[in-house]
């Protein structure tokens, strides 16, 4: 069983632990991306999580166990829900917990949802691709910014 778990601001130093694994997998399609001198990447700005009440951080577990993260802001008034930031690791990825967890997060957060990959991350294009294309039986829309990022769009509230 697939869960998502909120982080409580206690547990924020186990969320940045996660987070350098996920930025060591990201940093191949950013070569800028570079370890600190201490040799460690340098640390997400997590307090907005604990600040605003539009961002939520979650631990994904499978069963007991911790597999990933998700930062997701929700939806205001001008703006769709978003995926800032979605990790597996990697013993865990390509099994479906990813999905699992994603469909979660959309069901947690209905309405408008806006979704990006960079540009040269086309694993994460394949997953998004696949995983918002299951979950809206093809009903959502695919564009480019540009950044040249892979951004999907949906909604919803639109769903059967």
């Amino acid at each position: 069983m697939i869960n998502l778990v909120k982080v409580l601001k206690e547990e924020e130093y186990i969320l940045h632990n996660l987070i350098q694994f996920y930025i060591y997998e990201f940093s191949q399609f950013i070569p800028a991306i570079t370890l600190e001198r201490n040799g460690t990447y340098k640390p997400f700005d997590l307090m907005p999580y604990w600040e605003c009440s539009n961002l939520h951080p979650y631990f994904i577990k499978k069963e007991d166990e911790l597999i990933g993260f998700a930062l997701v802001e929700s939806a205001s008034e001008t703006e769709p829900n978003a995926i800032q930031e979605f990790f597996i690791i990697r013993k865990y990825s390509g099994k479906g917990y990813g999905k699992i967890a994603a469909n979660q997060i959309f069901s947690l957060f209905p309405g408008k949802w806006f979704i990006t990959q960079v540009e040269k991350n086309y694993p994460a294009q394949a997953f998004w691709r696949s995983t918002i294309s299951k979950f809206t039986g093809g009903n959502y829309n695919e564009r480019y910014d540009e950044k040249r990022r892979s951004i999907q769009e949906f909604d919803t509230n639109l769903l059967g």
